[in-house]
């Protein structure tokens, strides 16, 4: 869901419901990828128990060092998928796991959503735009969500972009749990109501000073643990 403009803090519009999987979508080039906003979506997807996959569009615009983020992210258990609606390559990975499921591409504006439900689904003709050139951040095309059947089983959702997101509606004391790497440890810390940050013996802080949780994510989790208080 998202928040109704001009309606206040609390007033919703829901885009889509009932999801199985979300294909979080960014891409090489413009506009660049924001690992924290990354992350926001990777924890909306696990505190709803939606299987998230990470979708990488433009790959063949990537360029050295561009995908060295992504070893963290595979490590954790979030699958990858380097694919281009430009050229084709890789559609067929992200066809394969849409097959029976009730699926959503979400992601900031300009990435290529709807170009890859364009390749997935050629009959639609969706509407397309590129990036501005003046502040790189992609233009608005997709206005509503829409639900589209797939020839071989299930539903994809096609939703606007987004280039903020809040994590309003998720506890602060269940923030650990979306993060599995921080979750297979909380567990270790000696108060049970360890916040991570700056407990004595916290298993946490010393997985990440062992180099067991990377750094960036738990920066990530610290950040929006400190939204959640404010």
């Amino acid at each position: 869901s998202r928040l109704q403009p001009g309606r206040g803090p609390r007033r919703e519009d829901v885009l889509v419901a009932n999801l199985d999987q979300l294909l979080i979508t960014f891409c090489y080039g413009q506009p660049r990828l924001k690992t924290r906003l990354l992350d926001r979506f990777l924890v909306i997807a696990e505190h709803q128990g939606i299987h998230p996959i990470i979708v990488m569009n433009k790959a063949d615009l990537q360029g050295p060092g561009d995908g060295d983020w992504q070893s963290a992210y595979r490590a954790i258990g979030y699958p990858v998928l380097d694919v281009s609606a430009g050229t084709g390559d890789g559609i067929s990975l992200i066809t394969d796991v849409l097959k029976g499921k009730i699926s959503a591409f979400v992601g900031p504006s300009g990435v290529g959503k709807s170009s890859l439900i364009n390749r997935i689904l050629p009959s639609l003709e969706l509407n397309t735009a590129s990036v501005s050139d003046h502040h790189g951040k992609g233009r608005h095309t997709t206005r509503v969500a829409s639900l589209h059947a797939l020839p071989g089983g299930g539903f994809l959702a096609d939703t606007p972009g987004i280039r903020e997101l809040g994590t309003w509606a998720l506890p602060v004391e269940h923030l650990d749990r979306c993060f599995p790497e921080i979750s297979q440890y909380r567990d270790g810390c000696t108060f049970r109501s360890c916040s991570h940050t700056h407990e004595p013996q916290c298993a946490v802080v010393d997985a990440v000073n062992a180099g067991d949780i990377d750094r960036e994510r738990y920066e990530s989790y610290v950040r929006l643990r400190e939204e959640a208080l404010a």
